[in-house]
Parts: structure tokens; C-alpha cells; sequence
């Protein structure tokens, strides 16, 4: 039982590694079956560019718009700020929120750079985007001290209809994989370098110290797993009390809610301050001293806006 409390503890503190590493082996996977099963160069010099970049960057837009739009902290910020549009920067504080928002958007990027470093690397979709360029500059690039036959040929390279020798065709096609694993392994070294960056200069900044970082990370964790219990728990309990009144047709029971301003106050987004040493924007809600005890004894959805769950 010990050793099994071991490697679950082990996993605990490893999984965003772990997480990491899974959405790594996915993109991997779906790059694949992207490159072996619906990917076909159409190798037309009108077709090659906007195909191969629609692969190498659609994708990548799409696994960006998901990455924001499963953020429970982009909607935690965002839910209700066209009725109140201070929630956006509370207290007039544009930067606090500029730096939220940015590293929401840090955090959205790492799928698509993990996309965009294993299509990179594999080479497939950009020998077929670049092969399709018209530009001078890239055929002189690719075609130096060639024949004509080269220029003519080269969107057919990424095919097996080309007209080149296959000596030819295979120098082109080793260019192509050359230059695309060169900006595939760019991409890795800048994003990895910019993310060692950030976390050193962010730890430098750090209010607390780093053994009350990890316990503050701890916390919040705890917090948001006891939240989801407490939230199924009153769920749970408030259904079967209106089916209860509803099937018995009496009157329901009392049932002690957090009002509408409570639930507001504890969804805004909470920093650290040396003012206010609390470790989440609900502890600092329960600790006030001029807190709203008042609670809703008829737990309803507050309609004065107009605002309705379908």
C-alpha cells in the first residue's frame, strides 16, 4: 500500500510532465495520419503553396482556438464583462490584466508549437508549400547551377510525376526536408529558450518564497478538487429538494445559498499582494471581516439583466 501511495504521489507531482508528454505523443500520432492518410500534394505550381501551408498552419490554428477555448481561466476572466467591463481590469489595473491574457495565450500556444515543430521535422507539407513558390529568390535558391528543366519541374519534386532524374529529384527533396527540419528544430530551441525565459524571470519576481510557491500550487489544487466536490454535493442536494417539493406539492425547505454578490466576489481573478497575504480569491472572501453572511434562502438564478441557462 505504501509503495502504491508512492507512485501515485509521483504521478501527482508529475503530471503536467506527463501531460505534456501525452500531447506530444498526440500530435505525433494525428501528424502522421494527417501526412500518410488525407494529405496529397496536388504538385501545380497554382495549388503546391496555399496546400501545403493550409496543412502546416490550419491545424495549428485550430488546436489554438481549442486551447483558449477550454481555458477555464480565459472564461473565468471573461464570463460577464460585457455587463461589467471592469471585471476585464479591476481597480483600472490594464497591465495586471495584459499579463493575465498573455499568459493565457502562452499557455493555448503549446499545442500548436508542438505541431507545428513535429510537421516541421517530418517535412512533408512544407516540400509540398515550398516546391509551389514562384518566387524568384527560391528557385534560384533551389535551382543554382541547374537546367531549366529544374524551374519547370520543381513543383512536381514532392510527386512521382516529375521529369528529373532521380538524382535530381532526390537532392531537391533532401533540400526541402533539410530547410524544414532546420525551422522545425528553430521553433523548438526559440519557444524552449523563450519558456526558460519566462519562468526565471517570473520565479525572480516572485513575492513568496519558492517552498511557498509549491505550497501555494498545492493549494489551489486542492481548492479547485474540493470545489468540483462541494459543487456536485450542493448540486445533488438542491435537485432533490425542488423534486421533492414538486412531487409532494408542499413547500420547499429552507436552504441556506451563497447569494449572487458572493458568487461574483469569488469569481474574480485573484494576485498576490503583500497587502492582502491570501492564497486564493475565495480564502480572502471567507477571511473578510465585512463579509455577506446574508444568505439566499431561495437559491435562484438572478434574472435582473435578463440572463437565462437554456
Amino acid at each position: 500500500m505504501d509503495n502504491f501511495q508512492t507512485v501515485l504521489r509521483f504521478f501527482m507531482n508529475q503530471k503536467a510532465t506527463i501531460g505534456y508528454s501525452f500531447m506530444a505523443l498526440l500530435t505525433i500520432g494525428g501528424e502522421r495520419v494527417f501526412s500518410l492518410v488525407s494529405f496529397q500534394c496536388p504538385c501545380n505550381h497554382e495549388q503546391n503553396f496555399t496546400y501545403g501551408l493550409t496543412f502546416l498552419l490550419g491545424p495549428a490554428a485550430v488546436l489554438l482556438v481549442l486551447g483558449l477555448f477550454f481555458s477555464t481561466r480565459l472564461w473565468r476572466l471573461y464570463t460577464g464583462c460585457c455587463l461589467d467591463p471592469m471585471k476585464l481590469c479591476p481597480r483600472g489595473n490594464c497591465f495586471g490584466c495584459f499579463r493575465v491574457l498573455m499568459s493565457i495565450f502562452l499557455g493555448a500556444c503549446v499545442a500548436p508549437i508542438m505541431w507545428l515543430s513535429v510537421a516541421l521535422l517530418n517535412g512533408t507539407f512544407y516540400e509540398c508549400a515550398i516546391s509551389g513558390l514562384d518566387d524568384n529568390l527560391v528557385v534560384n535558391l533551389f535551382c543554382k547551377n541547374k537546367t531549366l528543366k529544374c524551374r519547370e519541374e520543381l513543383a512536381r519534386v514532392p510527386c512521382d510525376r516529375s521529369k528529373l532524374s532521380p538524382d535530381e529529384r532526390m537532392e531537391l527533396l533532401l533540400m526541402f526536408r533539410a530547410q524544414s527540419q532546420i525551422l522545425g528544430w528553430s521553433i523548438i530551441i526559440i519557444a524552449s529558450t523563450f519558456s526558460l525565459l519566462g519562468i526565471c524571470y517570473k520565479n525572480c519576481r516572485s513575492k513568496v518564497s519558492y517552498l511557498q510557491l509549491i505550497f501555494w500550487k498545492r493549494y489551489m489544487e486542492k481548492e479547485k478538487e474540493r470545489f468540483d466536490v462541494f459543487a456536485v454535493d450542493y448540486a445533488t442536494k438542491m435537485a432533490e429538494r425542488n423534486l421533492q417539493s414538486f412531487y409532494e406539492n408542499k413547500e420547499p425547505e429552507p436552504m441556506p445559498f451563497p447569494n449572487h454578490k458572493a458568487w461574483e466576489e469569488i469569481s474574480a481573478y485573484y494576485t498576490f499582494s503583500r497587502s492582502e497575504q491570501y492564497y486564493s480569491i475565495l480564502q480572502r472572501y471567507v477571511e473578510r471581516s465585512d463579509r455577506d453572511f446574508t444568505p439566499e434562502k431561495r437559491p435562484v438564478m438572478d434574472l435582473e439583466h435578463g440572463i437565462e441557462m437554456s
